[in-house]
């Protein structure tokens, strides 16, 4: 059997890379022997990828994108197809699971330094995946049809028509109607089934490529293809497969775990997760009391309700919202302190960190709420707040007082 095996291999290997692909992305890739928790969540991203795709295509098997069939298809999914109720729920839960792990997968980004040189592209590869699974997300929300999916989009759609000069055009050309009705359906379901997923499925690729080129950052911010043996190897290093392999495994069980219990006991999360409006049919003829994205984009329309409109339109909110997703790209260059890890850096980026995380998830709690005056203020308070960690970064990491940093990794 191991020689029928070693002969197969041999076969695939003339025709294909595949022992050369897995020893230089796996057994031969060498990793810092010091990853932590926060290690854990690139892994994850990429399970969470996984199971979206695969209940996607399972959903799909059930769905009708048609504007007269698409809320009863869900329903259809939902009630008489078998286990139909846990992949739609895997799916949409799983999609909240998504942007949490991602998000906590930038958080230790900034933590760590892992933007700066020389991964400056592997950030950049990270944030054009961020844009483009927001993108996914907001296409797949109008997909099961309800009021909330249905008058988000319009809300969201209408913000392009704010565009001076291109605005209309756009607007039509993203609806492919004059209304948000059966083209835009069909048109997002396209989108949300083949366009976005390409793009990610390639960027991801991308990622891990620009990733493994130039090796992984650790928590010391320590170079560790600066020092290494007789044999060429980093001392501080340790083969990605088996160490990484498994202690990735054990962390995939326990966030499983997770999901899972979400799953069976509060998939909706309190109307978090699912709006309670979106198990009711579209009717455009009634609006929700209150239009509100998923969290994961509250941040970034309460930054949209937070600028005053001029003249009656909204543009400059839309340009702020755009504003605040993009200006993560120039994080690599606005960041002007050499050292990469927070543990040896001054005290002014750590508070200017900790300021950021507050106000984000105000911000994001802000754009679950109606708009009253009180929460219209904290809103701006906070998306000033939120700008001036970048714009300011600049003047305050030129001014750190840093910790000596060492030569090696160390455990902590």
């Amino acid at each position: 059997m191991k020689e029928q095996l070693t002969q197969a291999l041999g076969w695939v290997d003339a025709r294909f890379p595949l022992s050369k692909m897995v020893k230089e992305h796996a057994t031969e890739y060498y990793a810092p022997k010091n990853f932590n928790f926060w290690y854990f969540f690139g892994g994850l991203a990429l399970l969470a990828l996984v199971i979206q795709i695969v209940t996607g295509i399972f959903l799909t098997m059930h769905y009708k994108p048609d504007a007269e069939l698409a809320f009863a298809s869900v329903e259809y999914i939902m009630r008489d197809v078998e286990w139909g109720w846990l992949v739609r729920y895997m799916h949409s839960t799983g999609a909240s699971a998504m942007f949490v792990v991602l998000y906590l997968h930038m958080f230790r980004a900034l933590l760590y330094g892992s933007y700066k040189k020389p991964r400056e592209l592997i950030w950049i590869f990270g944030m054009l995946l961020y844009l483009i699974m927001m993108g996914e997300a907001f296409f797949g929300y109008l997909l099961p049809w309800g009021q909330m999916s249905f008058w988000g989009a319009q809300v969201i759609i209408s913000l392009f028509g704010t565009i001076p000069f291109i605005g209309p055009d756009l607007a039509l050309f993203v609806r492919g109607d004059f209304v948000v009705a059966d083209a835009t359906l069909n048109r997002f379901f396209a989108f949300h089934v083949i366009a976005a997923p390409l793009a990610i499925l390639a960027l991801v690729g991308a990622h891990l490529i620009a990733l493994h080129e130039v090796g992984s950052n650790n928590p010391d911010g320590v170079e560790i293809k600066k020092n290494k043996d007789a044999n060429g190897k980093p001392v501080d290093g340790i083969p990605f497969h088996p160490y990484y392999t498994l202690k990735d495994a054990v962390g995939a069980v326990v966030f499983l775990m997770f999901l899972s219990a979400v799953l069976f006991f509060a998939p909706e999360m309190g109307g978090l997760f699912l709006e309670y409006p979106n198990f009711e049919p579209a009717n455009p003829l009634k609006t929700p009391e209150h239009i509100a994205p998923v969290w994961y984009f509250t941040p970034f329309y309460t930054v949209l309700r937070a600028i005053p409109s001029i003249g009656g339109s909204a543009f400059p909110g839309v340009v702020a919202m755009g504003a605040a997703t993009m200006i993560f790209f120039a994080l690599p260059w606005l960041d002007r302190n050499p050292v990469k890890s927070i543990r040896y850096r001054g005290i002014e980026f750590k508070i200017a960190l900790t300021i950021f995380v507050i106000v984000f998830i105000i911000l994001g709690y802000l754009g679950t709420q109606a708009v009253t005056p009180l929460y219209e203020i904290i809103g701006r308070v906070c998306t000033v707040l939120y700008f001036a960690f970048f714009l300011l970064m600049p003047w305050y990491t030129s001014r750190e007082k840093n910790k000596p940093v060492p030569e090696r990794v160390t455990f902590k």
